[in-house]
Formats: structure tokens, sequence, C-alpha cells
């Protein structure tokens, strides 16, 4: 019994449970459930930059073929760019066949949420996706490192890998010391890391105290789409892709599952990168690998987000009553593609990346979304665990072409 106590998996599941049942009959510890979600975020964002720096360079600058560097980082792209647009086209296969959102009745939260609404337009009017390539590169790696840009960091880490492989013996003493520098982040995160039941108990109770279970009521049709959307690709596109590279869907999922719960009760895939990393690791893939495969996934290999974005505007074209036809919903995954590879790289990227593709496409009320506002914390966490599934599975892809793979033992 006490070493079931002890387990995190259940402590979690215990933590969103009770988050859950507080949040429903305690209405009053909204406000302190979301201190104590957002402490805990913090305190794992806190290590993000870090972790995913010396995990870059140590991977970059321990290969002794840079050429090696350009293949992993090119098959890593073009996978991400092949699962992205798997998870669109599937994501437009169901809303057309569910039509979640035919019938659908005008709901309150357009009028309410006007004010965010106009947030999300400005936001999406400023932004010139021409700049994205730009964006990457910092102008002060310090300020890169402070704000917690994960597309920057990315770069110069690659930049400064590269540097220390061209030192030979001579670097060695510097890539000993980000080791050891490693290390201590990681220690760090292991004691973070048994706060998580808090954590999740702070971030459900928050959803669930703020947004009520009754505010799902008309949005059903779409909750239950994206989710069977998100389940579809997991255990069948994904599933597909775990058998042609010879590894258990299953057995990974088991593996990886303290971190689907994380997700699960603090609604975000960031909080669980840092221990990903390490159990991407364990699991089996090269450092050079992990290091490469997995922050670059999370600006580029959102299938989650990419699944509810393609879903919602064809959500809101049924709202509207709007029939797009085939070749218009061919442009929408065109202009899909291109938008959601910005979503990492700006605050409340996925309202700003669908506002700005509403924009672009001028066939859909910009004003729609506002329909979606109240239940997307219901929905992040399909997204966020959709995310996560994707690009351990992704490393583990990546790893296995390079014959850089070792599986553990059970």
């Amino acid at each position: 019994m006490k070493r079931l106590f002890s387990n995190l998996t259940f402590q979690v599941i215990t933590a969103i449970i009770l988050g859950v049942v507080v949040g429903a009959y305690f209405k009053g510890f909204t406000s302190t459930a979301k201190t104590i979600s957002d402490t805990f975020i913090k305190l794992i964002t806190m290590l993000i930059v870090p972790i995913i720096f010396c995990t870059i360079v140590l991977g970059i600058a321990g290969v002794d073929d840079m050429k090696k560097v350009g293949r992993v980082g090119g098959k890593a792209i073009l996978y991400f760019e092949i699962m992205t647009t798997f998870a669109l086209i599937i994501g437009l296969i169901v809303a057309n066949v569910l039509k979640p959102g035919a019938g659908f009745i005008n709901h309150p939260t357009v009028a309410a949420n006007a004010d965010k609404l106009a947030v999300y337009e400005k936001a999406a009017a400023d932004m010139h996706w021409g700049e994205f390539l730009t964006h990457i590169v910092p102008s002060n790696i310090f300020n890169a490192f402070s704000t917690g840009d994960i597309l920057q960091v990315l770069f110069f880490a690659i930049l400064f890998g590269y540097g220390i492989s061209k030192m030979g013996e001579a670097g060695k003493s510097i890539v000993s010391g980000i080791d050891k520098i490693s290390k201590v982040f990681f220690n760090i995160m292991k004691l973070v890391m048994k706060l998580a039941p808090i954590g999740a108990f702070g971030g459900m109770a928050y959803t669930v105290g703020t947004y009520g279970i009754s505010t799902l009521q008309p949005m059903l049709h779409l909750l239950g789409a994206v989710y069977l959307t998100m389940f579809l690709f997991i255990f069948i596109v994904l599933n597909i892709v775990c058998r042609i590279y010879k590894f258990s869907l299953w057995h990974y999922l088991k593996y990886i599952k303290d971190e689907i719960l994380l997700v699960l009760g603090t609604s975000s895939s960031e909080s669980a990168l840092p221990s990903m990393i390490e159990k991407m690791e364990k699991y089996g893939c090269s450092k050079s690998v992990v290091g490469l495969v997995i922050p670059t996934g999370y600006s580029f290999n959102l299938d989650g987000t990419t699944i509810y974005m393609a879903m919602s505007v064809i959500f809101l074209a049924q709202v509207f009553h709007i029939d797009l036809s085939i070749e218009q919903q061919l442009v929408i995954i065109g202009i899909l593609m291109l938008t959601s590879k910005g979503a990492a790289a700006v605050t409340g990227g996925g309202f700003i990346v669908l506002t700005s593709t509403l924009a672009a496409i001028k066939i859909i009320p910009i004003e729609g979304v506002a329909i979606l506002l109240g239940i997307d914390r219901f929905m992040s966490e399909a997204r966020a665990i959709t995310n996560l599934i994707g690009n351990g599975i992704a490393t583990i892809v990546v790893a296995k072409s390079e014959g850089e793979f070792v599986a553990v033992e059970e």
C-alpha cells in the first residue's frame, strides 16, 4: 500500500480527480487553484530553456560528422511536415462527416468574449508570416534566454554546439562542463516533478471551477469530435508509423504515462518537455537525436494543435451555414500548413493563428472564434497530449532511421 501511495502515476490520477471535485463544489477556491497551477508551470518553464540548450549542445558537440546533424534535422522536418499534413486531413474528414457545427444555435460566449477576441484580432493583424524565419535568429542571445523563446535558443544552441565541435580536443573541457551543468538541471527537474500532483490538482480545479462542466453542453458535438479525431490519429495513424518502424505504441504510451497524466492535469505539453528529453534517451534514442528532434518538434510538430485548427475552421463554417467546396478546403489545408508552423513562436499562438487563417481565407466571419474561447481549456488537454505523444514517436522514428536506437528492456 505504501508503494502505491508513493507512485507518481497514482498521485497524479488522484490529484486530477480531487481537482475535478474541488473545482465543481468549491468555486471560491478557483483563484488559489490558478495560483498553484501557474506556479508549478513556472517551475517547469524555468528549467526548459537551460535543459534544451545543454541537451542540444551536448548532442551536436559529440557528433564528429556535421553532415549527420543536417541529415537528422532534415529527416525530422520532413517527418513533421508529413505527419501534420495527415493531421490536417484527418481533422477535415472527421469534421465533414460528423458535422459538429450543423444546427448550432448562437452561443452567448460570442458577446461575452468580445474583448478577448479583439485582442486576438489585433495580434493576428500584427503578424507577418514572412518574418517567421527572421524571428528564429535572435538579435540578442541573452534576450532569447530571458524570454524563453525556444526557437531562438534552439538556433543558438546548434551554432554553439557546432562551434565547440570545431575546437577538437580543446573543446572537450567545455563539453564536460556543460554535461555537469546539464545533470544539475535534471536533478532539479526530478525535485520539481515530485510536485506534479499538486500542479495537476491546481490546473484541474481551476479549469472546472472557472468554466464549469455545464458550459460544455452546447459544445459537446465539437468537443466529442475533436477528442475522437485525436484518438483516431494516435491509435491509427501513429500506430501505423510505430508498426512500420517496428516498435509498440502501447509500450511507448505505458513508458510515458506519467508525462501524459501531467499534461492532462496542467493542459500544457511544455510541462513535460524536460522529462520527455530524459525519458527518450532512457528509452533508447541517442542524445544527439533527442537534442535535435524534441525541441524542434515542440515548434514544428504540433499534431494536436493542427487537428484542432482544421476542425475549428470547418466547425465555424458549419455554424454560419457556409458550404465550403473541396477546392476551398484544400486551400485551407495549404494555408494551415504554413500558419500552423508559427503557432509556437507566438504567445496565445493557437487562437492567433486560427484568427489569422480566417482573415486570410476571407470566407468565415472572424467573430466566430469567440464561440471557441469558452471551451478551449477543455480541448487543450487533447491538443497537448497529442502533441506530446507525436513528438516522442517522431524522436524514435528518426533515431531508428539513423541506427541510433537501442530498445530498453522491459
